[in-house]
């Protein structure tokens, strides 16, 4: 009989949460700012190591399509872990066993990402890079599909399926907050008399260190097989992956998921950007931003699980869209032309952002493991690494387009900083259309199938 989980082993679960959300916030937040630095970042001493520009048809960089080519390596193999993971028969359980072997080389090469060999532009620093960014998406696959699918395994009921998003989405902010710390720890280490570069380095390793630290606490303090006893699938992965997209609300729920990370991975690779080419700040403002929207979003925690109940999730989702909407809108318009103080705008990013941030930080996963859930019921199949390999082979999509556009928007007006504002407008016409999908998701059926098959269990 499997045991219903408390809330220490839902932290302990989280915590794993908390390294992989550093990791990725390493290379999503300060990828781009290392290889495609704006010009008065190259003045403050940043070094060039890849060709710069439109240099690929006159329209792609080389930064963008790498980044791209590895989100689109990474979303090919997430129906590939995911099946692996069904079908896994490993005594410690179909999930576990992945994150141990994923751990430690993810955490190592997220720093060798930023290890070109060469101090100056260089094809072989090119080849490097794009070979460490394949193998870094990969190792992310490896770990977090896995890893997600718990979900939906770990949690029983409604109410837990809630605690466990709750928490790890409190370690995700966490986690992505500590890599906003990032220019704060080098600035210490650069009035310290390091080099800039080697200063960025060595930051990078500190943090991938306790990053990998956390990835395997998971690991050892959780025996899957306590919370779940499922049958490993015996489906080939193309018909899993089939199936899966055979679900009509699923569909719906990528789709929409596909357009919201479209918009939030170009807002978010372009936030050091925003801060000081539009609002003029120095690049340190980007820490105390993030943080501060991290605090605020917090608060909000409580009051999304308490709305959720009684909203619905896709009634706040949609809620979450129209603030980010707002504030990706706003983005693009701020500067010192509006009339008031840049560090005002700064604030009013942060406080509109923390409460869709904090909504879009629970639920999704959750939504997920209701559709993963509805269809166990439905056809008696548990598929839940498909539906959550499924969900990030799609939307890493919409993550490899927005790379593809950021690193192309950005270098209009590079001086003038058109090219931002360009891309935090297209950012909140994506939210408008995430929203727009997201009212085809019928909840409704969802939920309702899933409480008369709990009460008749009981």
């Amino acid at each position: 009989m499997t045991k219903s989980i408390t809330k220490g082993k839902m932290w302990c679960y989280a915590i794993g949460q908390l390294g992989w959300a550093l990791l990725s916030g390493i290379i999503g937040s300060w990828l781009v700012y290392f290889y495609q630095p704006a010009e008065n970042e190259v003045a403050a001493g940043m070094r060039l190591f890849i060709p710069q520009g439109r240099v690929i048809f006159g329209t792609l960089t080389i930064i963008g399509l790498i980044t791209a080519c590895g989100r689109l390596f990474d979303a090919v193999t997430d129906p590939l872990i995911g099946n692996w993971s069904d079908s896994c028969r490993a005594k410690q359980g179909r999930r576990i066993p992945f994150l141990k072997y994923a751990a430690v080389p993810f955490g190592i090469v997220t720093v060798l990402v930023f290890c070109a060999p060469l101090s100056r532009v260089s094809m072989l620093n090119t080849v490097w890079l794009f070979a460490t960014v394949l193998l870094y998406y990969f190792l992310i696959t490896c770990y977090c599909t896995p890893y997600t699918s718990l979900i939906a395994e770990l949690a029983h009921t409604q109410e837990e399926k809630l605690a466990i998003s709750t928490c790890i989405s409190l370690t995700f902010i966490v986690g992505t907050a500590f890599a906003y710390l990032a220019p704060v720890v080098w600035t210490a280490f650069i009035g310290a008399g390091l080099e800039r570069i080697f200063a960025m380095r060595l930051t990078f390793i500190i943090m991938a260190f306790a990053a990998t630290i956390c990835l395997l606490v998971p690991v050892f303090t959780i025996n899957e097989r306590d919370y779940c006893d499922a049958k490993p699938s015996d489906s080939a992965m193309l018909t899993s992956l089939l199936k899966t997209f055979k679900n009509k609300d699923f569909r719906v729920f990528v789709c929409q998921d596909v357009i919201y990370w479209l918009a939030l991975t170009m807002f978010q690779t372009g936030l050091p950007f925003f801060v000081t080419v539009i609002l003029k700040l120095p690049e340190s403002y980007a820490s105390p931003m993030f943080i501060g929207l991290t605090a605020l979003s917090l608060l909000f925690y409580p009051a999304v699980n308490i709305l959720a109940k009684k909203m619905g999730k896709k009634n706040l989702v949609l809620t979450a869209f129209a603030f980010f909407m707002s504030v990706f809108c706003f983005t693009g318009l701020c500067g010192p032309q509006l009339g008031i103080s840049t560090k005002i705008q700064a604030a009013l990013i942060v406080i509109v952002a923390s409460f869709p941030m904090a909504i879009f930080g629970i639920l999704p996963q959750t939504m997920v493991a209701d559709v993963a859930q509805y269809e166990t019921i439905k056809t008696g199949e548990n598929r839940a690494g498909m539906f959550y390999a499924a969900r990030t082979f799609a939307f890493k999509f919409g993550q490899s387009a927005a790379m593809l556009c950021f690193t192309s928007l950005a270098t209009i007006g590079s001086a003038s900083g058109a090219g931002y504002r360009i891309i935090a407008i297209t950012a909140s016409a994506c939210c408008a259309l995430g929203g727009i999908v997201l009212i085809k998701f019928n909840e409704k059926e969802i939920l309702g199938t899933i409480a008369l098959n709990e009460k008749a269990a009981d």
